[in-house]
């Protein structure tokens, strides 16, 4: 059984950083492409970045230029670092094991964490 468990949430000011981690148990990552996605309230569960098995890498429009997707195969671990963060990044962050389809959409990913918080304050 795969796990995934993310952390690094918190309340952040507008305008910092933070970084989000994800690291699983039950399964060797190394051969899967991993995402992020963002749900805010109200809203439904949106891409934010992905990264391939080999490396490449995938945002959003959004975070494009302001997040890095990265992963640490050794470790199990697939991290997000988030700055110049803005109001409108808040919403719970989830890690995901992509198993086919575009990179995009959520129903390509079969494993999901239970997700972090990320509050950002103006």
């Amino acid at each position: 059984q795969v796990q995934l468990v993310e952390s690094g949430g918190g309340l952040v000011q507008a305008g910092g950083s933070l970084r989000l981690s994800c690291t699983a148990s039950g399964s060797t990552l190394s051969s899967y492409s991993l995402g992020w996605f963002r749900q805010a309230p109200g809203k439904e569960r949106e891409f934010v970045a992905t990264i391939t098995w080999s490396g490449n890498t995938y945002y959003a429009d959004s975070v494009k230029g302001r997040f890095t997707i990265s992963r640490d195969n050794a470790n199990n671990t697939v991290s997000l670092q988030m700055s110049s963060l803005k109001l409108e990044d808040a919403a719970v962050y989830y890690c995901a094991r992509h198993l086919r389809g575009s990179y995009y959409g959520f129903s390509s990913y079969d494993y999901w964490g239970q997700g972090t918080q990320v509050t950002v304050s103006s």
